[in-house]
């Protein structure tokens, strides 16, 4: 492995499996450390494609997303970097996908658990390529002031403590991800800073080694001096003695293997990682400490003592002359997400959409405060959840019975209205559910079935001044008006309207009073007398009968009783109900496969 330097002020890497905190923690370190371009030049999400927003400092970007690993590559050449946020079961084989990739020289690998066997073939397949492998069960890497893997380093506030937004003096290597948050905040201390920081992960066969990294950094002349923390377990440690006993290594070295308490155990233990578990005196804290500074590292008495040792031997370089100074620079201002921010209650941010009806933050969702549990329980039906959602209270039973029977009685009228039929010619045209429900439900107006709340409307105004029908009829056909809720194609006065006969008989079962529909039927006898198919129809009735509902129930003012019907609730209903009816025509003629609708010629009068 060797070489030198794996990361620039350049780098782009390629996301594998979006997530959105540590992609925007990557973008944000970039546009602290004042780079141009951010560092993540594209997302995978197998099986989706598109853009994922996201912020390079102030401003919004829109970062390409792939479905695959190849055609991400093919998108971006320059992209050389892999970070592989893939669970255990999919890591190791979207990670050989990406090795084999020609632009791809660096993988890291987060997941923990990753199988060994097929980790040994990435490391084979690496070695022989001339790639590197960072993890498996690693947070990544860091270069100070370039670029920066994932969650590497955590979070802003940490970064710029540890001095992570410029370039030090101090390679570090560990294999805890955890731990290396830590020392770079001591070597940070102690320091001018970290160049470059990689955790090679816990597992028992990592993908690159500490001395693989110790002897890259040996190759980088911008650092001055190495730290290395490795652990208990494994036999890593004994390659980086190799290296130093064979003077490979140059530059300072300061070392030290935790794990020294394990001898207190009177059994083996096992530490967090995969690999830290002593195996034998070799792969014990001591040993390993012992062979380093034979070796010629600068190993302390124990950790606590770690920090003074760095310090040590960073001061005797300065001393020396081969540290430069590092000019301090002052980091941009990360400006912070609306979300943390108004979580903090730093700022206040009006919200853009007002509800009362519901509520899904619970555990359960809430139909106007009540729980869904309460709904099923308490044996709800679909008249009660419409009181809830649509008037926000819990109506009498015989107010919610009343609207199921409206809804079941307007459900259907039959194929030949124009709903219906815009609905049939639609679904035969092969188009979707939607698109045939919607279709038959704009020919819903003043003409078809949107009648009842101007009969509502025009019936409640006319009774509340106390109009005679003479008047009432009279007045509408002065101002042009045809009587809203009056009159039908086919019904008449020895041919009524059997829904509109089972609406009133229901009212006068069951409603405290329908005022309202008693001066609707004195109106239809006085049209009667006019025209005989001049019959109260059912928009007439459920408009009538509305009002009563509303007047009777006790439960709404006046002013609401005004408002409800000049919103449109009524028509609602219609509107609700008819799409039953306009769904199951666009089933029957997708059933039937019926061909595409052509009206007939000699059904046009065609004409100059």
């Amino acid at each position: 492995m060797a070489t030198g330097q794996l990361f620039s002020r350049t780098t782009q890497a390629l996301f594998y499996n979006y997530k959105q905190l540590p992609v925007q923690r990557m973008l944000d370190f970039d546009f602290l450390c004042g780079r141009e371009t951010p560092s993540v030049a594209g997302i995978i999400n197998p099986g989706s494609e598109g853009f994922q927003k996201l912020f390079f400092g102030q401003e919004e970007i829109a970062i390409p997303v792939h479905a695959a690993i190849e055609a991400a590559c093919a998108a971006h050449p320059t992209a050389d970097v892999f970070i592989n946020f893939a669970s255990f079961r999919s890591a190791a084989a979207s990670s050989m996908a990406a090795l084999k990739q020609p632009t791809i020289k660096v993988v890291a690998i987060i997941a923990e658990g990753v199988p060994e066997s097929d980790t040994k073939q990435l490391i084979a397949y690496a070695r022989a390529n001339n790639k590197v492998v960072i993890g498996p069960a690693t947070v990544g890497g860091i270069q100070a002031g370039a670029f920066k893997i994932g969650d590497t380093a955590g979070t802003i506030d940490n970064i710029i403590q540890c001095k992570l937004y410029r370039p030090g003096s101090v390679g570090f290597v560990s294999k805890s991800g955890g731990m290396s948050n830590e020392m770079y905040n001591t070597v940070a201390r102690v320091t001018d800073g970290i160049y470059e920081g990689i955790a090679i992960g816990g597992d028992v066969f990592p993908g690159s080694t500490l001395s693989d990294h110790i002897l890259r950094f040996n190759n980088i002349p911008q650092i001055k001096m190495m730290v290395v923390l490795g652990e208990l377990g494994g036999r890593d440690e004994y390659s980086l003695v190799e290296a130093l006993k064979q003077g490979k290594v140059n530059k300072p070295v300061v070392a030290w293997v935790s794990g020294t308490c394990a001898r207190l155990f009177k059994s083996e233990v096992q530490f967090g990682h995969a690999g830290a578990k002593s195996g034998g005196e070799m792969e014990s804290a001591q040993a390993k400490n012992q062979a380093l500074m034979d070796a010629g590292a600068i190993v302390p008495t124990s950790f606590e003592a770690l920090e003074s040792a760095i310090k040590e031997t960073f001061d005797k370089l300065v001393e020396e002359g081969k540290v430069s100074p590092i000019k301090e620079v002052t980091p941009p201002q990360i400006p912070e997400d609306l979300n943390s921010a108004i979580k903090s209650g730093k700022v206040r941010a009006p919200t853009h959409i007002i509800s009362t009806i519901s509520d899904d933050r619970g555990e359960e969702p809430c139909y106007a405060g009540v729980p869904m549990s309460s709904i099923i329980e308490q044996g709800y039906g679909v008249g009660d959840v419409i009181s809830l959602l649509w008037f926000k209270r819990s109506l009498p039973r015989y107010c919610t019975k009343f609207i199921e029977i409206c809804i079941m009685l307007c459900a259907d009228h039959g194929p030949c209205v124009s709903g219906a039929h815009n609905t049939i010619v639609t679904a035969r045209a092969g188009k979707d559910l939607v698109s045939s429900l919607v279709s038959g439900l704009l020919t819903i107006g003043p003409r078809f079935g949107g009648a009842i709340d101007d009969a509502a409307r025009y019936f409640k105004d006319a009774c509340d001044r106390n109009l005679t029908p003479y008047e009432f009829v009279e007045g509408m056909k002065k101002k042009g008006i045809r009587v809203p809720g009056i009159g039908h194609r086919i019904k008449s006065r020895d041919n009524r309207d059997k829904r509109v006969e089972l609406l009133q008989k229901f009212a006068r079962s069951n409603f405290p009073a329908v005022k309202y529909m008693e001066y609707a039927v004195t109106v239809e006898t006085y049209t009667l007398s006019k025209a005989n198919n001049l019959v109260l129809n059912v928009d007439g009735a459920i408009g009538s009968l509305f009002l009563d509902l509303l007047a009777g129930s006790g439960m709404f003012t006046k002013q609401e009783i005004d408002e409800i019907v000049q919103i449109g609730y009524l028509n609602g209903l219609f509107v609700l109900a008819r799409s039953i009816g306009l769904i199951g025509h666009t089933f029957d003629q997708k059933r039937l496969k019926q061909p595409l609708y052509r009206h007939p010629w000699e059904d046009v009068l065609y004409t100059k």
